[in-house]
């Protein structure tokens, strides 16, 4: 799937099933709260916090990425209903922004000896 399909899915599903998009301000709103949720979830499996013992129970690996691959389809999610509110082409905007950086950072990095 192409970030565009990925949008017009997305667009399809919310004036179907959805019925209409929330507000730019609530979808804003939705993503902070996903990526919070995103952030717990990376804090407590590669950070130093840990899970409140009976919050969630004993999790494996492979289940605690699926929370996180859940979360971050959330994320994307949301940022797509937001582009697609405000008419931005994600896919354009990506393109962009790889040419923006190869600009700015082209060398810097290789350069960077805290990288090396």
């Amino acid at each position: 799937m192409t970030i565009q399909q990925a949008q017009q899915q997305v667009d399809g599903w919310i004036k179907t099933v959805g019925v209409r998009y929330f507000s730019e301000l609530t979808n804003m709103a939705i993503l902070t709260e996903e990526v919070g949720e995103l952030a717990r979830h990376i804090s407590r499996q590669y950070g130093d916090q840990s899970y409140r013992e009976g919050s969630v129970p004993p999790l494996s690996g492979e289940v605690r990425r699926g929370l996180m691959a859940d979360e971050m389809a959330d994320v994307l999610w949301v940022l797509f209903c937001l582009a697609n509110q405000t008419g931005v082409n994600l896919t354009e905007a990506l393109e962009k922004n790889f040419e923006k950086k190869n600009n700015r950072d082209g060398d810097r990095h290789q350069q960077n000896e805290k990288l090396k």
